[in-house]
Order: structure tokens, then C-alpha cells, then sequence
């Protein structure tokens, strides 16, 4: 159930936002509010870990995935895609 509240919220959040936004903020808002979404669920899960381990585990890899949505929703706002070489293209 709070999987689908969070993903409500997040695309209630992305609809708003692309109001008044270019479609380059838009995909960089959309990057953001995926990895959030994606890094609410790991620390879900890491509340229901059995051990102590675990639970650390889970918790850093949803740090690791905010951090990775903030590093690429950045990179989407600053770098043109079509030049950027750090893309593989």
C-alpha cells in the first residue's frame, strides 16, 4: 500500500513540476523523483530486514540510488545529451 502512495505522490509531484518546465528539467525531475521512489522502497524493505546487516545493506543502497538520481538528474540539466560523452552516445 505505501508503495502506491509514494508512487502516487511522485507522479502527482512530476505532474505539477511540468507545468512551467522545459522537457530537459521535466526528464531531470522525472530521473529525481524515480531514484526517490526507488530509494523509499530499499529503506521499506531494510525496516523489514531480519537482521542488522541486512538492514545496513538496503539502507546504503538507497542512499547510493539518491545519490545516483541527484547525479543524473544534474547531469541532465547541465550537459546538452547529444554532446555529453559521459552518456556512452
Amino acid at each position: 500500500m505505501k508503495k502506491l502512495i509514494v508512487l502516487g505522490v511522485a507522479a502527482g509531484l512530476v505532474s505539477l513540476a511540468a507545468c512551467n518546465s522545459t522537457p530537459r528539467e521535466q526528464a531531470a525531475e522525472n530521473i529525481e523523483a524515480n531514484a526517490e521512489a526507488l530509494a523509499d522502497n530499499l529503506e521499506e524493505a531494510a525496516d523489514n530486514a531480519t537482521t542488522e546487516a541486512g538492514e545496513d545493506r538496503l539502507e546504503n543502497r538507497a542512499d547510493a540510488v539518491r545519490e545516483m538520481g541527484e547525479n543524473r538528474a544534474e547531469d541532465m540539466r547541465t550537459n546538452d545529451p547529444d554532446t555529453n560523452l559521459s552518456n556512452g552516445i
